[in-house]
């Protein structure tokens, strides 16, 4: 792949996969950009790096799998010269890359024409912390005086007088609920009658004095508090410290999640209504991080470009997707991809060197070949696939794609996780970023990573340590575009250490990765109790207005009284529509667990067949403050409850 800059942008050069050729010398690859090491590079002398993303020690890390690894990807086709596509990143305009921002943080209303008509983004905001409120008024900012500019002639409200309308409508927009966390530095401490008063808070917005006085070790990833809030005491106590230290496997630090009372939640494990609010708070939080930090957090924009309508290699995945589902019905990993791990753990993965020694070109291009005109049809032979010649074409596949798997728009965020202070916030980057991945993207990187932990696994016998497999994998996920090609040598050396050592991370802590953290699952509970406050009101407005509001509430409360009474007080009632036992009352003890619930209507038998597994069935929270969340099964109850008593408690399959 390789660059040039014209009128529309930076323009990047791919290939239709056709006929590509496998991971081994021959002519030079024209695929991705040219860097001017090869593997015998030396790291120049007194070069010193000092950004804790990119050492472990760069003198102790072996670049040679890196080196090579790149090497064999510019020779991969040679010899080939398939029809050239150019990918055009689009350099934004003024002001375009806030706009676009808003938009995709669900806030497109605050400015441009319906900028009058805000008070869902008012509700919205009013769950916002400090940091996060920050980042959204800088971009707001930017936007209002751009359009000014342009001299637009639809109506461009003041940014402070969109965030003064927020803070004095609260009462009015959350139906006389306590003020919001969102508060200016005037007025953070008050409350909506002018006085003095503690603040409502249900994990948002933290006062220093919280922050201060909670007990936390350096390993242990706080999801109770804004990234950016911590990262903001951080700064401003000037304690943060780097983690030090070469780079072997061990020295990653043994970073954990203290347990939640309430449940750990997962991605996947909330309705998508839920999760849509999720990703809004989560580009928000990533942008006050990084404003915090201060790094230039810049999504990319792709131009569409036309791309192979049908195939394996070089297909979008959502295209693939569609394909494969027609095959296999709710297929959300593309069948070519789970194939081509399958084969390469068929064999063993004990096999010295796997991932790191590519395969036999001519044999490679050739089975690229074959798959394209035979997998779906069935006709493939898979005998004939060798174990390194699998694993070249996976690592084809994810090269080939048209836009990287970690997407246009956040893969030099990736990158960028290099730049941040410390190990824990990198971490918490990745965390958030992964969150933004499109689903697609994000599941295949899920069984990617998964895949790449078992071959470690393997590490004594196969001598794929978690930084060899890092080294061989960087170049295939970061070096897809060429953004930020380097001509000096040190800086490529620090881009190439630094993508590893991302790789590195994403790897190792792939399961604190797909968590969603505590205090953005509690802003969505904030904005959903907010939201059916504005409802309520609402509809007894319509009544009044229908001069039907005193029947109908009193019909209402006569309704409630006797179902109240169905369930006594520390009494939950749990259905389960799809086992023998289809309905429980259970009561609430300091010690029961979400599992425990389970466990119990399993080991009830009503003379029907038991056909669920404990695997199979989950207990879900619905309604209340949440849409739908899949509980993990060391989720407390009581705990719960308190914080969402008026949910119900179902026990069912999860939907994969």
């Amino acid at each position: 792949m390789s660059w040039r800059s014209d009128s529309r942008g930076v323009v990047l050069t791919a290939y239709h996969p056709s006929g590509a050729a496998g991971d081994a010398p021959g002519g030079r690859r024209s695929g991705q950009y040219t860097m001017n090491h090869d593997h015998s590079k030396k790291i120049p002398d007194g070069a010193s790096f000092d950004r804790s993303g990119s050492q472990d020690s760069l003198d102790e890390l072996s670049m040679d799998d890196y080196w090579k690894e790149l090497e064999n990807i510019h020779e991969t086709r040679g010899n080939n010269h398939e029809e050239r596509v150019a990918l055009v990143v689009k350099e934004p305009d003024e002001g375009e890359l806030e706009e676009e921002w808003l938009k995709e943080a669900g806030l497109s209303n605050l400015f441009g024409e319906s900028s009058g008509d805000s008070l869902e983004s008012m509700v919205f905001l009013s769950t916002l912390t400090r940091t996060q409120k920050a980042a959204v008024e800088k971009r707001v900012e930017t936007v209002t005086q751009t359009m000014r500019k342009r001299n637009k002639q639809h109506q461009i409200p003041d940014v402070r007088d969109i965030f003064r309308l927020q803070n004095d409508s609260k009462g009015k927009v959350c139906d006389g609920s306590e003020p919001s966390a969102v508060r200016t530095s005037e007025n953070k401490n008050e409350t909506h009658d002018g006085t003095k008063g503690p603040k409502f808070s249900l994990g948002t917005d933290e006062p220093k004095s919280l922050l201060e006085d909670m007990p936390s070790s350096d390993t242990d990833i706080n999801l109770e508090i804004s990234f950016a809030e911590q990262a903001a005491n951080l700064k401003d106590s000037s304690v943060g410290k780097m983690y030090k230290g070469g780079g072997g496997d061990t020295l990653l630090p043994n970073f954990r999640l203290p347990k939640d009372k309430t449940g750990t939640t997962k991605i996947g494990d909330l309705a998508p209504q839920d999760m849509k609010k999720v990703y809004s708070l989560a580009l928000i939080e990533l942008t006050a991080l990084y404003d915090i930090l201060g790094t230039e957090f810049k999504q990319q924009k792709a131009v569409k470009i036309k791309t192979k309508d049908s195939g394996l290699f070089g297909v979008p995945l959502s295209l693939l997707l569609e394909q494969d589902q027609k095959k296999i019905p709710g297929t959300k990993i593309p069948l070519i991809f789970q194939k081509l791990i399958a084969q390469i753990e068929e064999t063993t993965l004990e096999t010295e060197g796997l991932l790191r020694i590519p395969g036999v070109a001519t044999r490679v291009k050739g089975l690229c070949q074959e798959l394209e005109a035979k997998f779906y049809e069935g006709t493939f032979n898979w005998e004939n696939v060798k174990q390194h010649d699998a694993a070249s074409l996976l690592k084809l596949f994810i090269r080939e794609l048209p836009q990287p798997l970690l997407t246009v728009e956040y893969l030099k965020a990736f990158q960028d996780v290099q730049n941040l202070p410390t190990k824990k916030q990198q971490l918490q980057a990745l965390n958030l970023l992964v969150i933004l991945l499109p689903e697609a993207n994000r599941d295949t990187l899920k069984v990617l990573l998964e895949f790449l932990q078992r071959v470690i696994d393997h590490r004594d016998k196969n001598k794929m340590t978690l930084k060899n497999v890092a080294m061989v994998m960087a170049p295939n996920l970061f070096t897809f575009h060429g953004f930020a090609s380097k001509t000096i040598e040190q800086s490529e050396f620090v881009m190439a250490a630094g993508t590893a050592n991302v790789m590195r991370f994403m790897i190792q802590y792939q399961k604190l990765l797909w968590t969603i953290p505590k205090f953005i699952v509690n802003q969505v509970r904030k904005q959903n109790t907010e939201s059916q406050k504005k409802e309520k009101k609402d509809k007894a407005m319509k009544k009044l207005l229908k001069k039907m509001a005193y029947d109908r509430e009193k019909h209402e409360k006569q309704e409630k009284t006797p179902n109240d009474t169905d369930v006594p007080q520390g009494v939950i009632r749990v259905q389960a529509p799809h086992l023998s036992k289809v309905s429980m009352a259970i009561q609430l003890t300091e010690e029961l667990k979400a599992g425990d619930i389970v466990a119990r209507f399993l080991n009830q038998k009503s003379g029907n067949v038991q056909t669920l597994k404990k695997e199979e069935v989950f207990l879900y929270e619905i309604g209340g403050n949440i849409g739908e969340r899949c509980l993990d099964d060391d989720t407390y109850m009581k705990d719960l409850y308190q914080l969402n008593p008026n949910a119900e408690w179902v026990i069912k399959p999860k939907q994969c």
